[in-house]
């Protein structure tokens, strides 16, 4: 290994590469650093002295702030290598320790030295004891007094409402946590950018919030079309994706990719509970049952769940109807054209946005008398009572949404809670399915930076999260993460409309 004296006599020159010198020592120091973080054997004091000092590099060598946050990023994706090391197996403990100690070394040889780079004063703060030790060098979206998060959602076009309403959710449970102090003084901010639902913008919306609004992570983005785009793009970074409105399989991989957390339960949860209900509940074959699903990701996530239900009956999925609708439109006529040539179809699965949905309710409610429809949970269940209200009391009556968060009607402690946030935030709100799910993702995500502690970056809050079990947050169901499973809950609810739009629970089994 080159010796760290020998690349800070070259950083410490007054040739314009200083820059580059600093940027390529990030990236030889940082994943010393990472796999020494990961070791719980090596003193942390140690790894402080070194990363204080080589942030003290960052900061008198970069001529201006922009350059400062990218060898600060550089050095941050280096550190997240190390770790990764650690946890892979490419590296151990012992080998480590060495690296470490001839970092050391390197840093207290008379010349050159690193406190030849810093300079004196920076050299005394490095080591001068402190009332909080500091094991970690800056961090993206987060200060001493705030920590930045970001979310990608329609905001404007036909699905905007769902967009609105998980923003609530999210800043309506950081207000509460605010309002007692933050989480260890640091205030939770929440930054939004919209992306109509459309994957062409997706990429824009994400770029905008990791270069320009520099977050730490993003929370509760809507969609599955859009998450496509939007999960590689926090991969490829090693940014935090956090409680996605989507139940899609897009985020659910097996092993779970490191940096994808979801709250809720999956497409293929609620669409199998929807086959079971019909089938165990409502005594109908499987034959008389058809799928009415948005055309691209999203619809197939919901129609891959209702195959999977049919082959765990024993029937071939090849039988299943599939009526298929634009995204972002309302034009149904060619999945009812294409229901009129199906016979004895009995219900109706629904995997739609909630204006495709009312339309389509609207469409067949007199040319199929009896019909049975169900949603899953993404359809946005105020916004499509209120699409069907607006119709009449006999289009809303009957039609079934799951939902992966508990009866907004209820008074179980966590829909309390978010009610009183609600009333107290954003008076005039009523309350959502959408919004409490933002809230739940949202509170899961704070009880995470709690228990990371006051000093940490993405990959101790990966390393918190992936070892919580069983925590109560008052759903009636316990939460819990681990490293092959990053999905916190698998529990469905079963909700039905009545004359008025009102939800009212229903057993799904």
């Amino acid at each position: 290994m080159i010796l760290l004296g020998t690349l800070i006599a070259s950083a410490a020159t007054a040739a314009p590469s200083n820059v580059d010198v600093v940027r390529d020592l990030a990236t030889r120091v940082g994943p010393i650093i990472g796999s020494a973080l990961a070791c719980t054997d090596i003193a942390r004091p140690r790894i402080q002295t070194v990363v204080d000092k080589f942030v003290a590099v960052i900061r008198e060598t970069a001529p201006n702030e922009a350059i400062r946050v990218d060898l600060t990023q550089v050095l941050d994706r280096s550190v997240a290598d190390g770790r990764a090391a650690i946890s892979s197996g490419r590296a151990d403990c012992r080998s480590t320790d060495r690296q470490l100690a001839e970092l050391e070394r390197s840093i207290a040889a008379p010349a050159p030295s690193l406190s030849g780079m810093i300079g004196p004063s920076a050299a005394v703060a490095a080591t001068t004891p402190t009332a909080q030790v500091n094991t970690a060098p800056p961090v993206r979206g987060m200060t001493d007094r705030e920590i930045r998060f970001g979310i990608a959602a329609p905001f404007s076009g036909p699905n905007k409402e769902l967009g609105r309403q998980m923003k609530l959710g999210i800043d309506a449970a950081f207000n509460r946590i605010n309002d007692a102090g933050g989480v260890d003084g640091r205030m939770l901010r929440l930054v939004a950018a919209d992306d109509g639902y459309e994957p062409t913008r997706t990429v824009e919306a994400m770029r905008q919030l990791y270069e320009k609004d520099q977050v730490f992570g993003i929370v509760g983005n809507v969609g599955t079309p859009t998450a496509a785009v939007a999960v590689p793009f926090a991969l490829e970074r090693r940014m935090l994706f956090f409680g996605a409105f989507t139940g899609s399989g897009i985020l659910r991989r097996d092993p779970p990719d490191r940096y994808v957390f979801n709250y809720r339960a999956s497409y293929a949860e609620e669409t199998d509970a929807t086959v079971r209900y019909l089938v165990k509940i409502r005594r109908l074959k499987p034959q008389q049952i058809a799928v009415f699903a948005q055309q691209d990701s999203y619809g197939d996530s919901g129609f891959q769940g209702v195959a999977k239900a049919f082959r765990a009956m024993g029937v071939n999925d090849n039988t299943i109807v599939r009526l298929n609708y634009q995204r972002n439109t309302v034009d149904v006529d060619d999945a009812i054209n294409q229901l009129k040539l199906q016979k004895n179809i009995k219900a109706i699965v629904m995997v739609p946005g909630y204006r495709a949905a009312a339309k389509f309710i609207e469409k067949t409610k007199d040319l199929f008398p009896g019909l049975i429809y169900t949603s899953v949970s993404f359809v946005g269940s105020t916004a499509l009572a209120e699409e069907l209200k607006l119709l009449g009391p006999r289009y809303a009556n009957g039609v079934i949404v799951t939902q992966v968060v508990p009866a907004v009607s209820g008074y179980s402690s966590i829909v309390l809670e978010y009610k009183n946030a609600l009333a107290k935030y954003f008076p005039g709100e009523a309350s959502d399915y959408v919004s409490l799910e933002g809230y739940v993702a949202a509170n899961v995500l704070i009880q995470g930076i709690k228990r990371a502690g006051p000093q940490f970056d993405t990959e101790k809050l990966i390393d918190v999260l992936e070892n919580t079990r069983n925590f109560d947050l008052g759903l009636g169901a316990q939460l819990s993460f681990g490293r092959a499973e990053h999905q916190a809950s698998h529990k469905v609810w079963g909700t039905a409309m009545d004359e008025t739009g009102t939800y009212q629970p229903i057993e799904l089994e």
